[in-house]
């Protein structure tokens, strides 16, 4: 098992991201777009997750070779980041980020495909390998606060070109891995797609992406509003980080013991009461170090869940796909969704109402996932129902 490349990969993608989003709303707004432009932009990123990584994974899943792949859309999402540079207006930027988030957005599910294969029956040990993502946020997201607070937010194009390169690099150092087939292989995935427990984690994982659309496009620009360093709203993001580590790291123990769907639950949970906390205390610096020590059930618990059960009910030749639509739909549709509609809202009715609307969604989030995910164990046979 080739541990450390795995983790190689990880850890870049997951540092462009701690510089991307923690900073790109700040770099935007020094460049003079408004609230609602800087949420279609981010918007964009978000949207392209719906398509790429199908159009991708539909392309893997026939091909088999999912990691030549990977790297073709690692070196294209470099080169396409590039234009960045040409320009500072709103089309040229639009264009810019529509065409490289398609190709980065594309690499991620069908990494997360191979590295499943490559731990075959030891897929208990993603998180263990996956905790690297997070340390490469970590390093980016509290350095570059530093950076950038002598130096201003205009060197993150730099930044991001960098560590783009270094994705594609490390991604030249995973071998392929066939997926295993499986006597059920050959069951259509429309057929899969209309199981009830399927319908429900979907929807589960569009609605809690969608909750964070504020706090991943607003979430710097309303500490800032609030007279908050970078250093420290680099701080903040990695603590909500490192909580997510803390999760990463018992999740191979705590899946067989608590179940799937309990764990779920919880994260939902556990979601409304940080909006819901960042909504109303902004002003109280412990109460939003608590708020971010939640990052650990909002997306460390949530995502290791989600990872598991897709995992489970998309099997063989599915598998990349069933990891495109859990990427698309929640991080992608359920993103583009949470940033535009974040986007009106900071420029409407204000951030406290942003945040309050994104616990609602949370809360809807935790129900579909109480009436509709009936999963137990953790055990489940693949493919059954939860």
């Amino acid at each position: 098992m080739y541990y450390w490349r795995l983790s190689g990969f990880y850890f870049f993608y997951f540092a462009a991201l701690g510089a991307l989003i923690p900073y790109w709303g700040l770099y935007l707004r020094s460049l003079g777009f408004g609230g609602v432009a800087i949420g279609e932009l981010v918007a964009i990123i978000m949207a392209t997750k719906i398509v790429a990584p199908n159009v991708w994974g539909w392309i893997a899943d026939r091909s088999g070779r999912r990691m030549r792949l990977v790297r073709l859309a690692c070196l294209l999402a470099t080169l396409s980041f590039a234009g960045v540079f040409l320009g500072q207006g709103y089309w040229l930027l639009a264009l810019v980020t529509a065409l490289f988030s398609f190709f980065w957005n594309a690499a991620l599910p069908q990494f997360e495909a191979t590295t499943l294969n490559h731990l075959g029956s030891e897929v208990q040990r993603y998180s263990s390998i996956r905790l690297w993502g997070s340390i490469g946020f970590i390093v980016a997201v509290t350095g570059l606060g530093e950076v950038f607070d002598r130096l201003g937010t205009a060197l993150l194009p730099q930044v991001l070109l960098l560590l783009f390169a270094g994705i594609w690099f490390a991604s030249l150092a995973v071998p392929e891995s066939s997926a295993p087939r499986r006597a059920h292989d050959h069951e259509p995935l429309r057929r899969v797609l209309r199981r009830p427990a399927v319908v429900s984690l979907l929807l589960v994982c569009f609605l809690i992406q969608a909750s964070h659309g504020p706090y991943y496009t607003f979430y710097s620009l309303y500490l800032s509003a609030h007279d908050y360093s970078e250093s420290a709203i680099g701080q903040l993001w990695a603590l909500g980080v490192v909580a997510e580590i803390g999760v990463f790291l018992k999740m191979h123990r705590w899946l067989p013991r608590h179940g799937a769907r309990r764990l779920l639950l919880v994260a939902t949970g556990l979601t409304t009461v940080r909006w819901v906390l960042i909504a109303l205390f902004v002003e109280q610096l412990w109460i939003l170090v608590l708020a971010q020590a939640l990052h650990a059930a909002s997306f460390g618990v949530y995502h290791a869940v989600a990872i598991h059960l897709v995992h489970r009910l998309f099997t063989g030749r599915h598998q990349g796909r069933g990891q495109a639509l859990y990427s698309s739909l929640s991080f992608g549709a359920g993103g583009a969704v949470g940033s535009l509609g974040a986007g009106y809202l900071w420029d409407g009715p204000g951030a406290s109402v942003m945040y309050l609307v994104a616990a609602a969604v949370a809360a809807v989030a935790g129900i579909i996932a109480w009436l509709g995910i009936r999963e137990e164990g953790g055990s489940t046979p693949a493919g059954a129902a939860l």
